[in-house]
């Protein structure tokens, strides 16, 4: 079995690795990697899966594709490596968080070393506690936003949704932007055929400014997420950073 994950989902995706699509995917990904700038790094592309496996997934923040300007991207929707400048659309997510649970810089304690993560916009604390910070499409060219659609990607993702809808232990997604959003329907469809609805689905605008002011401020995802996960005798996350 390969060893991509380094963890269940590992198996959960051993026949997916082996399907004809992926291995189109992965000859594509091969060479657009050897020819262009792509994003994340060949090495991150699965981090948001090595972070948060099958089991412990609480939540889901679905976002579209990668960052696609330089070091922004790692392998986690809507994170950003420690040294990289805010994009807006995470700058919009965390004034958001402090409109719904108030917190901020300001509540958010440095590091051992005086480094403040939400500063920075790392979003592993978050994946560490069973958020999968999953977006549609798992790669990207530099500058080239939406270039890896169409190459295999969503159906690789779709299935990554539909093991996830499938388990009984109730679960938060949250879609932001329309190709996120499109996933509701196979969300409703996979936890019907598999015992009736149990899972949270908020749909939202996506947070970048382009599409922000259309209804995304003042979606209170955060605190949404916490009382369907303590209603049904979860651990809320600690979105705090």
């Amino acid at each position: 079995m390969k060893k991509i994950t380094g963890n269940k989902w590992d198996e959960l995706l051993a026949e997916e690795w082996q399907k004809p699509y992926y291995q189109e995917l992965r000859s594509f990904l091969i060479n657009e990697y050897e020819k262009e700038t792509i994003y994340p790094p060949a090495g991150d592309i699965y981090n948001a899966l090595r972070l948060t496996d099958y089991d412990d997934v609480k939540a889901v923040i679905l976002g579209q594709d990668p960052y696609h300007e330089p070091g922004q991207a790692h392998g986690l929707a809507f994170s950003v490596p420690r040294g990289t400048t805010l994009p807006p659309s995470l700058v919009n997510i965390l004034k958001e968080l402090e409109s719904d649970l108030g917190i901020s810089p300001q509540t958010v304690p440095e590091n051992n070393d005086g480094f403040n993560d939400y500063n920075a916009g790392i979003l592993e604390a978050w994946a560490r506690q069973g958020v999968l910070l999953l977006n549609t499409v798992l790669t990207v060219r530099a500058h080239q936003a939406g270039s890896h659609r169409g190459h295999g990607w969503e159906q690789f993702t779709d299935r990554v949704i539909e093991l996830l809808a499938a388990r009984q232990k109730p679960m938060a997604f949250i879609l932001w932007g329309a190709n996120a959003g499109a996933k509701k329907e196979l969300i409703m469809r996979t936890q019907d055929e598999t015992g009736g609805q149990r899972h949270l689905i908020i749909t939202a605008p996506h947070p970048s400014p382009l599409s922000a002011y259309r209804g995304f401020f003042g979606g209170c995802y955060f605190s949404r997420c916490n009382y369907f996960l303590e209603d049904n005798g979860i651990d809320p996350v600690d979105w705090s950073l």
